[in-house]
C-alpha cells in the first residue's frame, strides 16, 4: 500500500511533501509544484519568496502580493519518508540533517578536510579535476598540458549537458580538429564525454566563485571519482561535417576540370576550324 504523503500548509494552501521528487506539490492542484532545490538553504530549513496569487515562487513579473516563507528541513517535515529513502532506522535518523543525508559525507570530508581533488578516468588515464588551475590535470604525466577548460568551452553540448571533445589518448590532451578541411574520421583521436566543471567539483567551483562551499551540493551531488564516456565518432556531428566538406571538395574539383577543359577536344576538331562547307 502506497504511503500517504504528509503535508504542510503555506499561507492557507496545503502542499504534499514528496521526498522522492524533492518537491512540494499543491494538494488540490498537483501540477503546481515547488522544488526544494530552488529554495535557499537557511539554518534548520529552507526559505523562499511565495506568491499569494500564483501559490508558487513568483515569476519575473510580480504584482507585489508576495511574502517570505520559511519551512523546516525534510527530516523534520517527513522523517519516515527520509528514513525510508536513505535506508535508515528512526534511531539512525536522529540528529541528522538534510545535508547529512543528501550529500555524500565521505566525499565531502575528503574534499574539505583532506584537500583531495576529484578524479576522472579518461580512456584508462586518471586526471585531477583542478578548478583552481582551470583544467583536468593528468596524473603522472608532466609532459602533457592536459585539458584546459577555456580551450573546450565551445565543445559543451547543451543536448548532452556535457563536454564532448576530441581527445588524443597517446599524449593525454585535448586536440582541436580542422573542421574546414577534415575529410575522414580521425584515426589517432577519440571523442570523449564528461560533465561540466561545476558537476565535477562543485566545492572547487563554489570556492573559485566566492560562494558558500555547500551551495547547490544537495541538487548537484558530490562524487570523488568520475568515468568519462567514449563516444563513437558516428554519434557525433563530425560525419556530417565530413560529408559537407567532401561535397564542397567535389564541387571545386568539378569546377576546376571545367575551367581547364580545352576548347577543342581533338586535333581533328582543331584541323576543321574555319573549314567551309
Amino acid at each position: 500500500m502506497e504511503r500517504e504523503l504528509p503535508s504542510i500548509n503555506i499561507e492557507g494552501t496545503d502542499f504534499l511533501i514528496d521526498i522522492n521528487k524533492v518537491e512540494l506539490r499543491e494538494k488540490n492542484n498537483p501540477v503546481n509544484t515547488i522544488s526544494i532545490y530552488v529554495m535557499s538553504d537557511v539554518e534548520d530549513g529552507y526559505a523562499f519568496n511565495y506568491s499569494l496569487q500564483e501559490k508558487n515562487i513568483p515569476n519575473l513579473i510580480s504584482n507585489g502580493e508576495d511574502t517570505s516563507v520559511k519551512i523546516p528541513e525534510l527530516v523534520v517535515l517527513d522523517p519516515a519518508g527520509m528514513a525510508e529513502k536513505y535506508k535508515l532506522t528512526p534511531q539512525e535518523l536522529e540528529n541528522k540533517t538534510d545535508f547529512d543525508l543528501m550529500v555524500d559525507q565521505t566525499a565531502f570530508n575528503d574534499r574539505t578536510q583532506k584537500g583531495m581533488l576529484p578524479t576522472i578516468n579518461i580512456e584508462g588515464h586518471t586526471f585531477y579535476v583542478d578548478i583552481r588551475m582551470g583544467m583536468l590535470r593528468p596524473k603522472d604525466d608532466f609532459l602533457s598540458k592536459g585539458i584546459v577548460f577555456d580551450e573546450i568551452d565551445h565543445y559543451f553540448s547543451e543536448e548532452a549537458n556535457a563536454y564532448i571533445i576530441p581527445y588524443n589518448p597517446k599524449i593525454h590532451e585535448f586536440q582541436e580538429l580542422d573542421y574546414d578541411s577534415i575529410l575522414e574520421l580521425p584515426k589517432d583521436l577519440i571523442a570523449v564525454q564528461f560533465p561540466f566543471q561545476r558537476e565535477l567539483d562543485p566545492i572547487g567551483w563554489n570556492r573559485n566563485g566566492g560562494w558558500n562551499i555547500k551551495e547547490d551540493l544537495k541538487r548537484i551531488g558530490l562524487k570523488s571519482h568520475f568515468e568519462a564516456k567514449t563516444i563513437p565518432w558516428k554519434e557525433t556531428f563530425l560525419p556530417q561535417i565530413i560529408t559537407e566538406n567532401l561535397k564542397v571538395l567535389k564541387e571545386k574539383m568539378t569546377k576546376k576540370k571545367l575551367q581547364n577543359k580545352p576548347v577543342f577536344s581533338s586535333k581533328k576538331e582543331q584541323g576543321n576550324k574555319g573549314r567551309k562547307m
